[in-house]
């Protein structure tokens, strides 16, 4: 078992997975994947580390399981939503539907790099843009994914085919080069075209990239991006120890 005086459990439930991010305060210790909310494997890994606290994002409605455990273990728990404390001010006018893998990933941003603007960039299903001027989210843009623009040419057309990531001259010489092209370098250029924006308004800002699409898509832009896998479990340690 860690022996650690304060553990913070992060969890990060989406769509198809669930991560989980143990801290010794702002020190993350170790990361684990699960599929499902497995509470033997829950419990094992409860007894490795110990958590003292636990805060759990959800971009789903099957929280649960994932509550009754922790209750059950008598465990301090946060579930985040948009009336918890944050560590930061914001001026979106409808709070109550910002996505809380946004803020999380805001919250990780600023934690990693304190009193800096930023861009934050998150590559998964969707790819959102959010803007961080002064400890203030100013705003930010939804914009397809990566997998969800490979599906709709092939859903919203008769013959183009579906394909996945994978590399590709710049101008496509075959109907499939076109699309992974197309679609790849598209968003390579909107990210690109984000920064300038951004850079051009808010000089010495940094840009932070985090979701399942980020590692594939900074080979592909012309600025200096800073990768970070863990973002939103940062981010969500951040908001425990704001929080609680």
């Amino acid at each position: 078992m860690d022996h650690f005086e304060s553990m913070n459990l992060a969890i990060d439930q989406g769509n198809s997975s669930i991560k989980l991010g143990f801290f010794d305060k702002s020190k993350l210790i170790a990361t684990y994947k699960l599929i499902f909310p497995d509470k033997k494997m829950l419990n094992e890994l409860c007894q490795l580390h110990a958590p003292h606290k636990v805060i759990l994002s959800s971009v789903t409605n099957n929280t649960q399981p994932l509550e009754e455990f922790f209750s059950l273990k008598n465990i301090p728990f946060v579930k985040l939503n948009s009336t918890t404390s944050l560590p930061f001010n914001h001026r979106y006018s409808t709070p109550e539907t910002l996505g809380l893998d946004r803020v999380a990933a805001i919250a990780g941003a600023i934690t990693l790099y304190p009193a800096t603007n930023l861009l934050v960039i998150d590559a998964g299903t969707a790819i959102t843009f959010d803007l961080v001027v002064n400890n203030t989210f100013i705003g930010g843009n939804i914009s397809p994914g990566l997998q969800m623009r490979f599906n709709a040419l092939h859903q919203q057309t008769q013959k183009l085919p579906l394909i996945n990531k994978g590399p590709s001259p710049f101008w496509g010489t075959s109907t499939l080069e076109a699309i992974r092209s197309g679609v790849q370098y598209g968003i390579a250029m909107e990210i690109d075209g984000y920064i300038h924006q951004a850079s051009q308004k808010y000089p010495g800002l940094k840009t932070i990239m985090t979701g399942g699409d980020a590692d594939f898509f900074v080979t592909y832009t012309k600025n200096i991006i800073f990768v970070n896998p863990n973002l939103v479990l940062y981010g969500l340690n951040r908001i425990l120890e704001y929080d609680v």
